[in-house]
């Protein structure tokens, strides 16, 4: 079958164009942990200087990151996540949990404790119910016209 000229509309494709970027994801990560200045961010992810520089561009410019100034000489810049960019937390870390039962199992980098005192392990629940998100219970309804579960409509 031969790709569409025009693929499904699609908010995880969006988000992925932004924040689905080599680096970008990691990025986040570090401003989550407090680490905002390009020097650890460039020492913390291994990024090349030019490629981060760009990453960090394009974030602040989407509104994930703020961008301010804490050096006037030299001029140095501080990264922090926005509402924007703390609301993509919960996907990292629930991508971090998945990494470390799947890919990493005795090897896990890092841990992250709840203020409860134990160690977090993150579950997408039911905004109206509360249970956990289970895939058999999804039923997905597509909004954008011309557009079917399965594919596009025929024209």
């Amino acid at each position: 079958m031969a790709a569409t000229k025009d693929p499904r509309p699609c908010s995880i494709a969006d988000a992925l164009a932004l924040v689905g970027e080599k680096y970008s994801l990691l990025v986040l990560r570090e401003v989550c942990l407090g680490n905002g200045r390009f020097d650890q961010l460039v020492r913390n992810i291994g990024a090349p200087r030019d490629i981060l520089a760009t990453r960090l561009r394009r974030l602040v410019d989407a509104g994930i990151l703020t961008k301010r100034a804490y050096s006037e000489r030299p001029q140095r810049f501080e990264y922090q996540p926005t509402r924007a960019g703390l609301e993509l937390e919960p996907v990292l870390l629930t991508l971090m949990d998945w990494g470390n039962r799947h890919l990493r199992r005795d090897d896990r980098p890092m841990v992250v404790e709840h203020a409860c005192g134990h160690e977090l392990v993150p579950l997408v629940t039911c905004r109206a119910c509360g249970d956990p998100v289970q895939h058999e219970d999804l039923t997905p309804h597509p909004q954008s016209p011309g557009w079917t579960v399965t594919g596009p409509t025929a024209a």
